[in-house]
């Protein structure tokens, strides 16, 4: 009789733990599926990953970004992302910086090629 109370008492703390980042799995959209889905391919994964390992993904993307979104909105201006921020936070990571600074670069062409485009179709 203990035994089945405590199995009892097991699946009621399961049920508890819905707050966590795994507690509306079946309710959460899934925000970067098929994103997530076509990156894995391309690192050599099968062209249909598992779903379970898609949302664990998806789990370590969110938790990520939601970690460097709190700890940007702690430095620099309160309450505020800002690209300096992110930055700031990742200096140490060569990749991630390294990563970063070609983002930047590439949306800074884009942004002047636009203009360019603009201009030549649209102004004198």
């Amino acid at each position: 009789m203990a035994e089945e109370e405590d199995e009892v008492g097991f699946d009621e703390d399961l049920d508890d733990g819905a707050g966590g980042a795994d507690g509306n799995h079946g309710k959460r959209k899934r925000l970067f599926s098929k994103e997530l889905r076509c990156m894995m391919y391309g690192f050599g994964d099968d062209q249909n990953p598992y779903t379970e390992s898609v949302d664990i993904l998806e789990d370590l993307v969110i938790e990520f970004v939601t970690e460097m979104t709190h700890k940007a909105m702690s430095i620099g201006r309160q309450g505020r992302v800002q690209v300096e921020d992110i930055v700031f936070l990742i200096r140490k990571d060569p990749r991630k910086f390294a990563r970063v600074k070609d983002l930047l670069t590439m949306n800074e062409e884009l942004k002047r090629a636009r203009k360019a485009f603009d201009e030549a179709n649209y102004g004198s």
